[in-house]
């Protein structure tokens, strides 16, 4: 615990990374503060390094591009492997769990070690690995890694430790998965096939053991080669040889047939009986045309032949249509006799499998379901009955369902607001699935103690918002709400509002929330604001429509400083603010070609409509286009319930709108709200010289000074061919447009309402966008890995857009810089120095690192509040800071943190009761309510992209400054509280996640987390209270982590246990007959095979064994708690018995070689018994 004690005496200290009295803080003139009333602040600082470390916790959806499955059916785990290198285990909700191979290599296939705790994988750069399933953190035990031989195929019988791996070459290894040590025992591929054969088969795609013998394996080539091998005798049994080639291979349960699937859409069935000729040849969808030829179809890529007791086999497989029926969706066909059932997919089919009563291949099968593995999507199809419906996915794998654009993060949520989200949710939920209990049931999952309300919440580009239970590391769809139906549909060829978004003109840029109150805040990419309440019953409701014109004219334009290296904060009475020109056209002022063009990007129903439970739209707030320019997307918001009061910005301006009586208070453009204490220098375009440039076409320079130019233009502004764009600027300010948050101070954050010229000795050129060409680019996916702008880039230049670091001098801001609003929040402050009392504030950040406050006077009294008007106007308050503001926060004297107020939440739709009148209940946290021993005032936490300040207020005196980075920038900072105390977490472009004490800005946590950030996680990271945050890690996928010890040391209690231990099921008594006719294939020993003994060693060169993290004892580490201590008892159990095995075979080994002494010493005195000494 450390003290802080600090004494005000005119000076401003600073922390490590900052200065002695700053010449940046201070009054927006740049002068010093007024020495402000001697007072001790105390503040008790609870946080140390040691309660923060960062790790992932648990990843939500649908893996991204899936390319391998598998199942364990006795313990009832699924397995998906990605391109990424990544396997998520499934089992019953809550079990799910995530592993990554360090190397990145696609996973190729993956084999279960049935109801042994482990799993085999098989990735791309030839490379096995042995995972360890019986600790809740999976972990590699072995990896065996191929120098000369692509792995192509594994198969892995079942309860065998010798797994068969085939190769691109053709050849046949085989590996002990106990030891991962390549056996010496090798299929060669010239071996396998006859010497007569003058082509190579190709690679191996199938290797399985017959149901019959397990001494004999059939594999299959990719040219169409079969083989059987007798492993015993070292040769084959019989060869096929088929023209088309082959796919996959089936057996039948008593290892008399099998089926394969070729590249022509054929199915063929053969008898071991005659192998010359297949026993049955057919095209599922194969046609008989006129002419009497087959139709071409596409191939079968895998075909599953599994047996019923009760009905006919089931043939199922993916592909085989025919090439003329274009356009149609991927089909999984289920053959049950003579009926054919055709399932269409929404997406092309990865992988399938069915799911067996049993895991012995030679009893039948009796197959329940099918997984069936798609490009996005996993579903689980009944078997059992006739129509063949789906389960009911109880994994979030829909979150992608339309791309991700934003996110957020809410943690302790009041206790009620979760089951009623999903008790008006659960009414739209589909119906038609199977009534069946969902059959991926393994492992086990226990709601832990240290669990609290959770949402997480997703806006998307098809305008939908989905909220989400995040509560104990789960997640379950609660409500969805679509905003696309607050508007008519747009007709093609409508107007300019039709050319406006190519597509998804509804995408969700950002969300306000406050879960308190239940009001709903959702921004559009169009430009629009929707205001959501919510209420438990329907209505009948007509949506209010307010216009606002936030499209400034002026040219602001910040004219470079003499101290080039630091303009904006430069010393205290270094020069003071120029009087400026400003051409009057404020927001709302136009010309007739404004008023013509004076309409909103979206047309919202003006009839009243009927709205469900749940949140229903109130308010919708559209900015119109003006003077022929689209209005620019909206970079910043917030709402407050208390105040009733609702303001956003953009680059051109700010706009605050009261929802109680729908009427706009304030537009302004962010010139105006400095007022007189603007610190900047602007220079005023000639207007006329702009009007009369307008009217060319457009004409692109190729001169250095029109590069300049258009380097600072904005991507939406001007889509010339060929620009040249600085790389971190321009990528920057894509990242700003679409994350809602412009944050460069070296980029032009958005273009402003007209072209600008640069005046040069050239003279004019206009540089404008084309007629007709539409304005906005198409709605961005936050889980897009490019980046759309209006020009190409390179790959690299993707990749190390954020790894480049920035100028970190403040003064490279381009000569047509706009400021934009960045952040804004509303609370309980003093607006001015004056002030003895806090009244309602707004806080306001810009690109250009200015902080202004903007006081308002609301009427308290409920009636009043409803007919009285807000007044609003600047004070001139000006505090700097190096870089994009990013963030407010607020604490009282003794270091707690301030929440905004908020009205209690009141259903305005439900029936009144006259006895108790529905009035507005208001939650206030006012700094005076809290200050009794220390006096009035408040501090103030102002995070921008480059440092941190905490300010005193009401007199504005820097009390702390800390640059968080020098040679990146910062992409998201939030207030959040950990362990009963509150800090700035901090996420840098650099990958960097920092916290830092407050008040102090102490830094206690710095790690290095992700080293090459993209562009998705940049828009979608975010922080929340407890310690907890998220990020889309890809397009489908949201990964969330703790930066907090305590929750790390709780994971493993919060975490699903994969292995379960079960006794595995009895094989069927095979009965005599079948038995004796049957084979002998109970009396095959592959250890006597494939041993060191038999086989020898394998060639060290052909593969190199790696001894994993886990150790060679891993497999016998489980986890914690009773499932752990189970699993224990049970290995140890099982080396006791073999340990008891090996003494009884020991003794009886001593005992037999007694009993041969004894006989020897016996026939030795018989021999010896006659003769006297002397014959000796």
């Amino acid at each position: 615990m450390k003290k802080f004690r600090k004494v005000l005496d005119g000076l401003t200290t600073s922390s490590p990374g900052g200065t002695i009295g700053s010449p940046s803080c201070g009054s927006a003139a740049g002068t010093p503060t007024a020495a402000p009333t001697p007072k001790e602040i105390d503040v008790q600082e609870t946080l140390v390094s040691e309660n923060f470390q960062l790790c992932k916790t648990v990843r939500h959806g649908f893996p991204y591009q899936p390319t391998a499955l598998a199942f364990d059916p006795v313990q009832k785990l699924l397995a998906v492997g990605s391109r990424s290198g990544g396997v998520r285990i499934l089992g019953r909700p809550g079990v799910d769990c995530f592993c990554q191979h360090e190397s990145g290599a696609a996973v190729l296939q993956l084999q279960f070690l049935i109801n042994e705790g482990a799993l085999v994988t098989a990735c791309a750069d030839d490379t096995l690995h042995l995972w360890n399933l019986r600790q809740r953190r999976p972990a590699i035990l072995h990896s065996l890694k191929f120098n000369r031989e692509r792995i192509t195929f594994c198969h892995l019988p079942f309860q065998s430790k010798w797994l068969y791996v085939g190769t691109e070459r053709g050849n046949t290894h085989i590996v002990n998965i106990e030891s991962f040590i390549l056996s010496g025992y090798v299929i060669m591929w010239n071996k396998a096939i006859e010497l007569s054969t003058k082509t190579h088969p190709g690679p191996v795609v199938h290797l399985s053991d017959s149901p019959k013998d397990e001494g004999k394996l059939l594999i299959g080539f990719e040219s169409g080669t079969i083989v059987q091998w007798d492993l015993r005798v070292k040769k084959a049994d019989f060869r096929i040889y088929y023209d088309e080639a082959i796919h996959s291979v089936g057996w039948h349960h008593e290892g008399k047939q099998f089926m394969c699937s070729h590249s022509d859409g054929s199915l063929t069935l053969w008898n071991l009986r005659n192998t010359t000729k297949p026993f049955q040849v057919t095209f599922p969808h194969g046609k008989i045309q006129k002419d009497g030829r087959k139709e071409s179809c596409k191939p079968i890529l895998k075909v599953e032949y599994k047996t019923s007791r009760s009905s006919e086999p089931f043939v199922i497989f993916s592909g085989g249509l025919s090439y003329d029926k274009a356009g149609r969706r991927p089909t999984l066909t289920i053959m049950h006799g003579k009926a054919i059932t055709v399932l269409e997919m929404d997406y092309p089919i990865v992988e399938f499998m069915a799911l067996c009563e049993t895991p012995y291949n030679n009893e039948v099968q009796e197959p329940y379901a099918v997984v069936v593995l798609l490009e996005k999507d996993l579903i689980v199809v009944d078997l059992t009955q006739s129509n063949f419906p789906v389960f009911e996915n109880p994994y979030p794998m829909d979150i992608h369902e339309s791309p991700v654009t934003c996110t957020a993060y809410f943690a302790e949520c009041p206790p009620d607001i979760i089951p009623i989200l999903y008790s008006i949710g659960a009414k739209h939920k589909k119906t038609g699935y199977s009534q069946k209990e969902w059959p991926i049931g393994g492992g086990t999952w226990t709601l832990g103690s240290h669990t609290y309300p959770e949402i997480i919440i997703t806006g998307h580009a098809d305008g939908s918002i989905k909220f989400w239970d995040a509560s104990a590391i789960t997640l379950q769809m609660l409500y969805k709400l679509k905003t696309s139906k607050v508007f008519e549909k747009p007709k093609p060829g409508e107007g300019r509002a039709a050319e406006l978004v190519e597509e998804d003109p509804f995408a969700v840029q950002m969300v306000s929330w406050c879960p308190q109150s239940r009001i709903f805040c959702v921004v559009g990419i169009s430009a629009h604001i929707i205001l959501y309440r919510f209420s438990k019953c329907d209505a009948n409701t007509q949506i209010v429509s307010l216009e606002v014109r936030l499209q400034c004219e002026s040219e602001d334009v910040i004219s470079p400083s003499e101290n080039e290296n630091n303009p904006c904060f430069s010393e205290p009475g270094s020069h003071s603010p120029q009087p400026h020109h400003q051409h009057p056209a404020s927001p709302g002022s136009g010309t007739l070609e404004g008023i013509k063009d004076s309409i909103p990007c979206l047309k919202v129903k003006d009839r009243v409509v009927r709205v469900p439970p749940g949140y229903q739209a109130e308010l919708v707030i559209q900015l119109l286009w003006t003077d022929g320019e689209p209005p620019q997307q909206i970079t910043s918001l917030d709402i407050n319930s208390a105040y009733g009061l609702l303001a956003f910005g953009n680059c051109n301006g700010l706009a605050v709108v009261d929802y109680l009586q729908k009427t706009i208070l304030l537009c302004m453009s962010t010139l105006d709200l400095y007022g007189t204490a603007d610190p900047y220098q602007r220079l005023t375009r000639s207007p006329r010289r702009n009007r009369q440039s307008t009217s060319g076409l457009t004409e692109l320079s190729d001169n250095q000074q029109s590069i300049d130019m258009e380097r600072s233009k904005s991507p939406t502004s001007v889509k010339g061919p060929g620009r040249k764009l600085s790389l971190p600027t321009d990528l920057k300010t894509d990242l700003d447009h679409v994350n809602g948050h412009c944050t460069s101070p070296t980029s032009q954050p958005c273009s402003a309402g007209k072209p600008r010229i640069p005046m040069g000795p050239e003279g004019s050129r206009l540089t404008r966008r084309g007629p007709g060409r539409p304005p906005f680019r198409k709605a961005q996916s936050a889980a897009c890995m490019e980046i759309s702008l209006p020009v190409s880039h390179t790959e690299e230049s993707r990749e190390n857009s954020f790894s480049r670091s920035r100028s970190s001098s403040v003064s490279s801001i381009d000569r047509d810089t706009k400021e934009a609003i960045t952040t804004l929040q509303f609370g309980e402050s003093y607006g001015r120095k004056s002030d003895a009392l806090p009244t309602p504030c707004l806080w306001v950040g810009t690109s250009l690192g200015v902080v202004l406050l903007i006081p308002m006077s609301i009427p308290t009294d409920q009636e009043e509040r409803m007919e009285e008007s807000v007044t609003i106007g600047p004070s001139g308050m000006v505090l700097m800071l190096k870089g994009s503001v990013l963030r407010f926060g607020f604490l009282d004297c003794m270091g707690a943190h301030i929440q905004s107020p908020y009205e209690v939440w009141r259903d305005l739709n439900a029936p009144e009761d006259p006895d108790r009148p529905r009035r507005r209940k208001l939650v206030n946290f006012s700094p005076s309510s809290s200050q009794d021993a220390c006096g009035e005032g408040h501090l103030a936490v102002v995070c921008s992209e480059r440092q941190a300040k905490v300010f005193l207020m009401p007199s504005q005196s820097c009390l702390f400054v800390h640059n968080i980075t020098e040679s990146s920038f910062v992409l998201r900072a939030d207030v959040v509280s950990v362990c009963n105390s509150v800090c700035l977490a901090c996420f840098c472009a650099n990958g960097h996640v920092m916290t830092l004490s407050l008040p102090s800005l102490r830094p206690l946590m710095d790690v290095n987390y992700l080293p090459l950030t993209d562009m998705r996680i940049a828009r979608t990271f975010c922080f929340t209270n407890g310690g907890q945050a998220l990020y889309l890690s890809s397009p489908t996928e949201i990964q969330r982590i703790t930066y907090s010890q305590e929750m790390c040391d709780n994971l493993q209690e919060m975490l699903g246990e994969l292995f379960t231990p079960i006794e595995t099921p009895e094989a069927q008594n095979r009965g005599f007959l079948k038995g004796f006719f049957g084979g002998n294939a109970h009396t095959f020993d592959r250890e006597e095979l494939f041993g060191e003994a038999a086989a020898g060693k394998a060639s060290r060169s052909l593969a190199q064994h790696i001894p994993g993290q886990a150790g060679l004892e891993g497999m016998k580490v489980a986890a914690s708690g009773a499932v752990g201590d189970l699993a224990r008892a049970r290995i140890a159990l099982d080396e006791r018995g073999q340990r008891l095995g090996e003494l009884e075979e020991r003794t009886a080994l001593m005992m037999t070689s007694a009993e041969t002494f004894s006989k020897h010493a016996h026939e030795l005195m018989l021999k010896c018994k006659d003769k006297k000494w002397y014959q000796f």
